[in-house]
């Protein structure tokens, strides 16, 4: 039996953990309130996968689920108290080699509040903002624009 490859992300009221097991068969997940269970198949050659993590907080284990892709098992552990940061997944400090943090879908969501946007966001809010219905009235633009301007000549052809 090994260990599956892992990876984790925490969210406001759920905490995602991805196995990364290819053509796995026979996936059972089990949940409890501190931990849960993960098993698999996967492969051509039938690797065997057992993971048994205890949580660093606790879930509610009927609201959490788990969804097989060809590529991986998606688990979704419902937080049994939403909006408490989990700073790991285990409840030990100790690191696991099977187990690390997804960057990719990681947000710190702790900082977020309406008043609180970032620049980014803040940006994009304006620019959204800026459809072309809302555009103000140029004084007369549009019959300057319907008068031919000096650019707007022929090009001779090339040659």
């Amino acid at each position: 039996m090994h260990a599956a490859t892992a990876k984790w992300y925490d969210r406001r009221d759920s905490v995602f953990v991805e196995f990364c097991v290819e053509d796995s068969k026979e996936v059972q997940v089990k949940f409890d309130k501190s931990k849960f269970e993960f098993s698999c198949v996967s492969g051509t050659e039938n690797t065997k996968h057992q993971n048994e993590v205890e949580l660093f907080g606790e879930i509610d284990p009927k609201e959490s689920k788990h969804r097989r892709t060809d590529r991986s098992v998606l688990c979704c552990l419902r937080k049994a108290e939403a909006g408490k940061s989990w700073p790991r997944l285990i409840k030990d400090k100790a690191k696991c080699n099977w187990l690390s943090v997804d960057f990719n879908n990681w947000k710190d969501w702790e900082d977020d509040s309406d008043e609180d946007l970032s620049s980014f966001d803040k940006f994009s809010e304006m620019m959204n903002s800026m459809g072309g219905d809302d555009l103000p009235d140029l004084d007369g633009a549009e019959e300057e624009h319907d008068s031919a301007d000096s650019d707007d000549e022929k090009m001779p052809d090339l040659e």
